[in-house]
């Protein structure tokens, strides 16, 4: 068994029923957060380009502005259902790492900034998630039953 198998099957063995309440609140928060990428695509470029930390032209911001657009909404769906809610945990996070390290703190570590501290408290459930998985009440888990009922 291999070291990834092992957290898998300990976050299986230790999922408390009322953390799919929040997976399903994170999911619908990403989404909502995908919702809002999509639909205000031009003011984000300006602010990649604005902010230039990496060196975007208006192309690239462009296009790294629609993936994260379509990541949050893909992500988003299939963690609040729990289908293959570790996958689209880790794909959430490196974007999560970005809008922590390189977008948020540039309006400064503060106790006001609420978008930081949102941002912090999504990464920190992404990495939860990514380690237990989609719990009971989650379309894995319903396909994980039904296929030992048919074995």
């Amino acid at each position: 068994m291999t070291v990834i198998q092992k957290i898998e099957h300990w976050g299986d063995v230790h999922h408390a029923k009322w953390l799919d309440i929040i997976r399903i609140a994170l999911g619908i928060l990403i989404f909502s957060k995908g919702i809002a990428i999509v639909s205000n695509t031009e003011a984000l470029q300006n602010l990649l380009l604005q902010n230039n930390v990496f060196g975007f032209s208006g192309m690239m911001a462009s296009l790294a502005v629609h993936i994260i657009g379509f990541v949050h909404l893909v992500g988003g769906l299939l963690i609040a259902i729990g289908l293959v809610t570790r996958f689209a945990s880790v794909i959430q996070i490196p974007i999560l790492l970005c809008a922590v390290f390189f977008v948020n703190l540039s309006h400064g570590f503060s106790a006001l900034n609420s978008e930081l501290w949102l941002s912090i408290i999504v990464l920190l459930l992404l990495v939860l998630f990514w380690v237990v998985g989609s719990g009971p009440y989650s379309v894995d888990h319903s396909m994980k039953k039904r296929q030992d009922i048919n074995r």
